[in-house]
């Protein structure tokens, strides 16, 4: 099979490489040449994501794989398939902006012959690709969808670090506007998809499914949160409940934290809500989420008193421990709610230069320089090992994940406040 990938993103290059793996013949396009040059050297343009270097460095070695900045000459070269993985990019209100999309639309259509298939793996609000996308691809192409070319929607299912082994784990989706385009979809995925290909009868039923398994997410530790402010009242552990509710297997409760990020969690419902408005779940557990940063803020003034004029610190600004992604942190929303407080923010990640976080917005934090409090807000590996001598002195530290040696804290006298835990948990 000859592909091309589009985007050659943290989504599209371990896709790009997991096809070329598989024995096809694929060319990678991306607007950044930076990322370009790299790729075509045989090194990916980022780290952190398990097995990449070594199977890039052979699939390119081998010329399997190569790089260009032209998509539509490459698409115009009648690939078998094209994988287009562009971001698509929201607001503050998590709205979406299609101007990436749309372009990569443009570039696709003008090099399109009769005979491919495209396929979108970025996650759109249902309809997106009957009504956005595949008008685009016409008006672009000249050419007539269903009878000249398909497009299928086949989502990413994959996180960040471990791309390869959900390739080979969780089932590909795949839906189409069309039975034929459907059909022909699931036979190219089929050549280099080690996990069941499962057609969807359509491209919004392949939407809907992808918003659904993120929504549920959201909503599933709203609830969490819910349980363990409760739990807070009551001076109950509520990781001890909700491990005793999961021990019976029709409950499946999530666990509570400061905050819900990333690209996908916190957004994805917003999505759901642009179609289905009258959904009432999904806007409540964004509320939810969305306060837990103000709650652990609030937690902290409790334990020290009013924060006008203090400095607090802020213990990670990636969005999950051991990526380095600031996208929708709940470090940006702690940031405002201690400056709401009158407070100084000042932040610190073990993955981030201090220039980094500069450049994020952030105040960095100089290490032993004094703070009167701390927040954790990532659960980096790294933080499991830290002491009261590495937070500044702070009178005490809200772990809002739940990840410090309390036994450190305690033999000098510094409270560490959990999310639904009272002090004396010990685990």
């Amino acid at each position: 099979m000859r592909a091309v990938v589009v985007a050659l993103g943290k989504m599209g290059l371990p896709v790009a490489t997991y096809m070329a793996r598989a024995g096809n013949e694929v060319v990678g396009c991306d607007i950044d040449t930076a990322t370009v040059d790299a790729v075509n050297a045989g090194r990916p343009p980022f780290s952190g994501e398990d097995g990449l270097d070594e199977a890039l460095a052979q699939v390119v070695g081998d010329g399997r794989l190569r790089a260009t900045s032209d998509t539509t000459a490459a698409v115009d070269a009648g690939p078998d398939l094209v994988v287009a993985v562009p971001p698509l990019h929201v607001d503050e209100h998590a709205q979406p902006d299609w101007r990436i999309v749309d372009a990569v639309c443009e570039a696709i259509g003008r090099g399109l012959r009769a005979g491919t298939t495209v396929s979108f793996e970025t996650t759109f609000p249902v309809g997106s690709t009957r009504e956005r996308i595949a008008p685009a691809l016409e008006a672009h192409s000249g050419l007539r969808c269903g009878d000249e070319f398909h497009v299928v929607f086949s989502p990413e299912r994959v996180s960040s670090g471990s791309a390869f082994r959900d390739l080979d784990t969780y089932p590909k989706l795949v839906g189409g506007l069309d039975a034929a385009g459907e059909q022909r979809g699931v036979e190219l995925y089929e050549q280099f998809v080690a996990a069941e290909v499962r057609a969807m009868g359509s491209a919004e039923a392949a939407e809907l499914t992808k918003l659904a398994e993120t929504t549920y997410r959201d909503i599933n530790i709203a609830y969490a949160n819910e349980l363990a402010r409760y739990a807070d009242r009551l001076g109950l552990d509520v990781r001890r409940v909700i491990d005793a509710a999961n021990s019976q297997p029709y409950s499946h409760v999530h666990s509570p934290g400061v905050a819900v990020g990333g690209h996908c969690i916190p957004v994805y419902p917003h999505f759901l809500l642009a179609g289905d408005p009258h959904a009432r779940l999904p806007r409540i557990g964004r509320e939810v989420n969305s306060a837990m940063p103000g709650y652990a803020v609030a937690l902290l003034a409790g334990e020290i008193g009013d924060l006008d004029g203090k400095r607090v610190l802020i213990l990670g600004v990636a969005y999950r421990g051991g990526v380095k992604e600031t996208a929708f942190s709940g470090a940006a929303a702690l940031r405002e709610e201690l400056r709401a407080r009158g407070a100084t923010p000042l932040a610190s990640d073990p993955l981030y230069s201090g220039t980094e976080l500069e450049a994020a917005g952030y105040e960095p934090w100089t290490a032993g320089e004094a703070v009167a409090g701390a927040i954790v807000q990532t659960d980096h590996e790294q933080y499991r090992t830290l002491g009261p001598e590495d937070v500044g002195g702070a009178a005490a530290v809200v772990d809002g994940r739940g990840v410090l040696d309390l036994a450190a804290f305690a033999a000098a006298g510094v409270p560490v406040l959990r999310i639904g835990r009272p002090r004396d948990a010990s685990r």
